[in-house]
């Protein structure tokens, strides 16, 4: 089906990094970690354009090289180690709309998910449209272990209680709802709800389940080590 929704797909990509130094142009398996982004967003053919946001000189060079557009240089105040998601999408929106653009939904695809493929991408932004949700994000299936029927809060006083509001925990793993968790690799919403919510998420939220074999998200050294052996064992460095 044909996706007619106008999307900008957008790569955040700063240059400090706390867990593994300037992460996103380091070498994974040979090539730039955001070069395995930036192959497959481009490859997507459901994006309408594909941006770089970075206020680093030296990514956004790189980043050319691989192809991506970089409209503008994000401003240092939007690349800290604390600064949210949402700032750098909203301004991300606004500089290109001052540049006479505008796009019906974003597609935030983030460097430190380098195994996510193209298809990945436009499945997302067509479940987006087919399914008339706010957004779709990108999901993988908690383990039983850890399923909110089977987890605990624990209170000041040290009594425990029911991650799901339940009296008593499910007994049987036979009886376990299915429980996700969002793994970082696509996040699809629409405009109106990034700029009228504040969100990338809104009040319908779809979801879109990746296989365990692309997922990574490289926070860590040891996190980067998962993804070289990931690559080297399932030629996943390639776009297909």
């Amino acid at each position: 089906m044909p996706v007619a929704m106008k999307v900008l797909g957008i790569i955040p990509a700063r240059g400090g990094s706390k867990g593994v130094a300037r992460k996103n142009i380091k070498l994974l398996c040979g090539k730039p970690l955001l070069a395995y982004t930036a192959e497959s967003a481009l490859a997507a053919s459901a994006l309408s354009k594909v941006i770089l946001s970075t206020e680093d000189e030296e990514i956004a060079m790189i980043g050319r090289e691989l192809g991506l557009c970089v409209p503008f240089m994000r401003p240092a105040e939007l690349a800290q180690d604390a600064t949210p998601t949402m700032p750098v999408v909203l301004h991300a929106i606004e500089a290109l709309e001052n540049q006479g653009e505008s796009f019906d939904a974003v597609c935030l695809l983030q460097p430190t998910n380098p195994l996510r493929r193209p298809e990945h991408i436009d499945a997302c932004i067509e479940l987006l449209e087919q399914t008339n949700s706010d957004s779709v994000v990108s999901v993988l299936p908690v383990p039983d272990t850890f399923n909110p029927m089977w987890t605990f809060w624990k209170n000041e006083d040290g009594t425990i209680k029911l991650t799901s509001g339940e009296k008593e925990p499910t007994v049987r793993r036979q009886e376990l709802p299915k429980a996700f968790y969002r793994d970082g690799s696509v996040y699809v919403t629409r405009s109106t709800v990034l700029r009228d919510q504040g969100s990338l998420y809104g009040r319908k939220i779809q979801s879109f389940e990746m296989e365990a074999k692309f997922a990574v998200n490289i926070d860590t050294p040891s996190d980067w080590e998962v993804a070289e052996r990931m690559i080297g064992r399932n030629d996943l460095g390639r776009p297909q």
